[in-house]
């Protein structure tokens, strides 16, 4: 039988790049997103695959996240894969010169949105167990750099809620992982540097970054780990990258 998976962020980078992955699997997909446009697109190329729902909603909006959820049908609430992906950087300066609206809308996301979602699809996983929880955090979680107090506070959160749901759903047959991606070449930069594509190119430039790919890969690998096995805190980098902030350029 399927299992049913819930994607947050599946319109673009790492989420989009799993539901293609996911939808040739044993999975059913319930994929959510900001964009209908893009929402309807997976739905056409994926449904030969495999059966899907899409759900149109921000993460940002606690009743919206509701409303969806408790607005699919009882045979599409058995979820047991929760991969809460959906995420955003918003600016890059020091705290004293940072955009407050920018600090609260990673913090809505990056961290209210994981809570939000996981609230009301973790007891539908309960009830359905075995579950696995696939969190993604960012290496700016664990190693903080100037610049990004917002960024990082949030993603450092995220890796709180991955333990703190571990400790939590041990004994209820969930596993729960996190993912610490370094850089990866997505549309990550453009939304932070709210859509200047020079200064978004020039992020990824000299260096061999990590693709969405290589990201839902692990995913991939993750939960297709047999039954016993929990890998429970990823950190996946590209060659280049030894931290946050230590890159070194292509030869």
């Amino acid at each position: 039988m399927k299992r049913i998976a819930f994607v947050t962020g599946a319109t673009s980078g790492i989420g989009e790049s799993l539901a293609y992955q996911l939808s040739t699997m044993d999975y059913k997909l319930i994929l959510c997103g900001r964009n209908q446009q893009k929402l309807d697109r997976l739905q056409s190329d994926l449904s030969s695959q495999t059966e899907i729902i899409t759900l149109k909603f921000d993460v940002r909006d606690k009743q919206a996240v509701y409303d969806a959820v408790n607005s699919l049908p009882d045979e599409w609430k058995k979820i047991q894969v929760l991969v809460n992906n959906a995420g955003n950087a918003h600016g890059l300066a020091e705290f004293k010169d940072a955009i407050m609206q920018d600090l609260e809308d990673m913090i809505d996301i990056n961290v209210k949105g994981v809570m939000y979602v996981s609230k009301v699809v973790i007891p539908l996983m309960i009830e359905n167990a075995p579950g696995h929880i696939v969190n993604i955090s960012s290496i700016a979680g664990k190693s903080t750099y100037k610049n990004g107090v917002g960024y990082c506070a949030s993603k450092k959160a995220v890796e709180a809620i991955s333990e703190g749901f571990r400790l939590e759903l041990l004994d209820k047959n969930i596993k729960v992982s996190n993912i610490a991606p370094g850089l990866v070449e997505t549309n990550f930069s453009m939304v932070r540097f709210k859509g200047d594509e020079e200064r978004s190119k020039a992020v990824y430039s000299g260096y061999d970054a990590l693709q969405a790919k290589d990201v839902s890969n692990l995913i991939m690998y993750i939960l297709e780990a047999p039954a016993h096995v929990n890998i429970a805190d990823v950190t996946i980098l590209p060659k280049a990258q030894a931290s946050s902030t230590d890159l070194v350029k292509d030869s």
